[in-house]
């Protein structure tokens, strides 16, 4: 232990988890040399926003900083911006430079996190194919848009739901292409996936179902996308979605644990890798969750907070589990919503619903308790929503879709801590 805190304990990663560990360990009293190694030349920050509120211009990228720009002018905090770690040395406990440097640990932190797919088809990477993950990207595809006649985004998740929405918000012409019949449907199903395509076609999103990208062209066709279901899709720009793949090579190449299941870096429920000074968190983790009994990655805003702080602190001893439930938000359009536990993966779904509205609560039911929810504009019942998945509380199904009754009349009195 002596050794772990003469040398300097280091961070690796340039997003929330890694600032959010940073602050945390200085917070609860590490008082020794700090190193966070970031490849991005700025400070640690958020990224959410960059679909979302920062893509549409509204706000500006101070806001997004994982810790006050104060912080890293701290004594014995030394942020090494725009540099990238290249190798791991466990043995000697070193992490080796792009410069030929390196820099020894006492304890270290992998919160590198993931790095979205480019498209392996025909074109993918031509200039006007956008991928989204840093502040850079999100500023290109805000400039490119701006002279763009017409926008097509590829894929079915979050982030391609949320840049078609913020596009098309700027007034942008925009198509979105997914490979399921309703947007997000692989995520929530299709019943509320139903509601989140009818909001973007009611605010001019076109919605091409069922459809992937095959190839990207820029010939004689004109520019865009040739789909699988045989058709020709027009557009100046592309921006596309398609998953990511979390950053694991320094770790496989240390001979650390990649789980098989999610490809992460294999780490128990408090972080640790089969290295105990080495730990690992946010969207590269793979970590064992005490409430599931399995290892999960979860690539959220939330997560990463949560792992970051959970990190710090075992570094610390602090022995602090890793047992949050998951959780995870999306505005598109007017429509905000919030997500406890892990929707679709156990359970019967349940919807309540607002006739004439998108207010929506929809409930995973396992053998009569909630195992996991999602609301759309019902920020009003958002605790007892999440108090309800926590606590896998029992729900009467009949009484839960008649949306006259209270939804915390539904559910047990909290007792007194």
């Amino acid at each position: 232990m002596k050794d772990e805190r003469t040398r300097p304990w280091v961070i690796v990663g340039g997003g929330l988890a890694a600032g959010r560990a940073a602050t945390t360990l200085r917070k609860e009293g590490f008082d020794g040399r700090l190193v966070v190694i970031a490849a991005e030349n700025r400070q640690p920050y958020e990224r959410p926003p960059l679909s979302k509120d920062y893509l549409r211009g509204e706000t500006l990228f101070e806001k997004l900083l994982a810790a006050e720009a104060g912080f890293w002018s701290s004594p014995d905090v030394e942020l090494m911006s725009g540099r990238r770690a290249t190798s791991l040395e466990l043995d000697g406990r070193r992490i080796g430079l792009d410069d030929g440097g390196t820099v020894p640990f006492g304890r270290l932190l992998l919160a590198i996190g993931a790095s979205p797919l480019r498209p392996s088809i025909p074109g993918g990477s031509l200039p006007f194919v956008h991928l989204l993950r840093t502040v850079e990207d999100s500023d290109r595809i805000r400039a490119d848009a701006s002279s763009a006649a017409s926008i097509a985004v590829a894929g079915g998740g979050w982030i391609s739901a949320e840049v078609a929405a913020s596009l098309r918000q700027l007034g942008h012409d925009v198509t979105l292409v997914m490979p399921t019949a309703e947007v997000l449907q692989h995520h929530l199903g299709p019943e509320v996936g139903a509601i989140y395509s009818g909001v973007h076609e009611r605010h001019g999103v076109r919605l091409v179902r069922g459809a992937r990208v095959v190839e990207v062209v820029d010939d004689g066709r004109g520019r865009g996308l040739m789909l699988s279901n045989g058709d020709f899709l027009r557009a100046d720009m592309v921006v596309v979605g398609f998953g990511t793949t979390p950053n694991v090579e320094l770790a496989a190449a240390a001979g650390l644990e990649i789980d098989g299941g999610s490809g992460g870096i294999a780490v128990d429920a408090e972080l640790r890798t089969a290295a105990p000074e080495v730990f690992a968190a946010g969207d590269v983790a793979s970590a064992w969750h005490p409430r599931y009994g399995r290892r999960l990655r979860v690539e959220h805003w939330d997560n990463a907070r949560q792992q970051g702080r959970v990190a710090a602190l075992n570094m610390l001893g602090r022995a602090t589990a890793n047992d949050r439930v998951p959780y995870f938000y999306s505005d598109q359009f007017d429509l905000g919503m919030e997500t406890f536990g892990l929707p679709g993966d156990a359970g019967e779904l349940t919807v309540r619903r607002w006739p004439g509205t998108d207010r929506f609560v929809a409930v995973w039911l396992l053998e009569g308790r909630a195992v996991a929810a999602v609301h759309g504009n019902d920020f009003d019942d958002s605790k007892v929503i999440g108090r309800l998945v926590r606590e896998r509380l029992p729900l009467d199904r009949d009484r839960f879709l008649d949306a006259s009754i209270p939804l915390a009349e539904l559910v047990p009195a909290e007792q007194p801590a």
